[in-house]
């Protein structure tokens, strides 16, 4: 006879089984190597106890990772750090140009566009060959909510508002033009439903199976800068207000540590962590 699952409590509030193998898949995707994710996983199950919160298993995974690896840490809590690029929504749709931008599309972000009817602030037009979309950047720094259908309802509109103004420029009649947006949490089942009746792009955290922002980072390898566990909060508040969003920014250019007045010292231990996250892949 089997022991009983335990139950832990998620961020919404929900109660669900506890799944060992999403805990080593998160610890893989860190690049942890077998070892670490053993002793890892061997210490969590310890301490389990019925009812749980995801919040306090993961801050004794990130404790335990952080030990043997800054970086494999940093990675570790990717999805905490989007939650820390609010709590305006600025930086995420900078971040999400940037991911676009390495897809190989030609972006402008935070942009007054003319509509048919109005005109309209885009947080991304996203341009490659024979694609234009209007990009609209869902930030939540809440883990429990999600885009229900009002938002893709309203999007879409916007977008047709665009789409008629845009075919009437030179050549546009036979560009594919389309809504997308991105959130860093998840879709309702109904703001899927529509979007995909109506040809909205829905990127989410975990959506769609293929092509999610979770896989998006993964593949691109870029990290926001509120990964790093070597800078504090108000650091980070400091980066994110000089409009510094990436990792491999700070790589690229160094100084923008002392702008905001690290020393040398630390700066060291930061750019070091800065350029394992970078080089680290799956």
């Amino acid at each position: 006879m089997t022991d009983k699952p335990i139950e832990i409590k998620k961020a919404s509030g929900e109660y669900v089984d506890f799944d060992e193998s999403k805990l080593r898949h998160s610890l893989e995707r860190s690049g942890a190597s077998e070892s670490e994710i053993s002793q890892v996983v061997g210490e969590i199950n310890a301490l389990l106890y019925g009812g749980i919160s995801t919040e306090e298993i993961y801050k004794k995974a990130f404790s335990l990772l952080r030990k043997s690896s800054r970086a494999k840490a940093a990675r570790y809590k990717l999805k905490k750090a989007i939650y820390e690029l609010g709590p305006t929504g600025f930086p995420f749709e900078r971040f999400v140009g940037e991911i676009l931008k390495f897809e190989g599309f030609k972006t402008q972000v935070g942009v007054i566009v003319k509509g048919h009817c109005v005109n309209h602030e885009v947080d991304v037009i996203a341009e490659k060959e024979e694609q234009h979309y209007m990009v609209e950047c869902k930030f939540h720094s809440d883990q429990g909510n999600h885009c229900d259908v009002k938002i893709p309802l309203y999007i879409q509109s916007r977008f047709l508002d665009l789409e008629r103004q845009w075919k009437n420029h030179p050549g546009h009649d036979v560009k594919f033009h389309q809504g997308w947006i991105f959130t860093n949490t998840r879709f309702t089942p109904d703001a899927i439903r529509y979007g995909n009746c109506v040809g909205l792009r829905l990127v989410g955290w975990n959506y769609p199976k293929q092509g999610s922002l979770k896989d998006r980072i993964d593949v691109s390898g870029l990290h926001p800068v509120t990964c790093l566990t070597t800078l504090t909060k108000f650091e980070k508040e400091k980066l994110l207000d000089k409009q510094v969003v990436l990792c491999k920014e700070l790589c690229h250019r160094p100084t923008l540590l002392e702008e905001i007045g690290i020393h040398k010292q630390r700066k060291k231990r930061i750019l070091k962590e800065a350029h394992d996250l970078c080089d680290l892949q799956t």
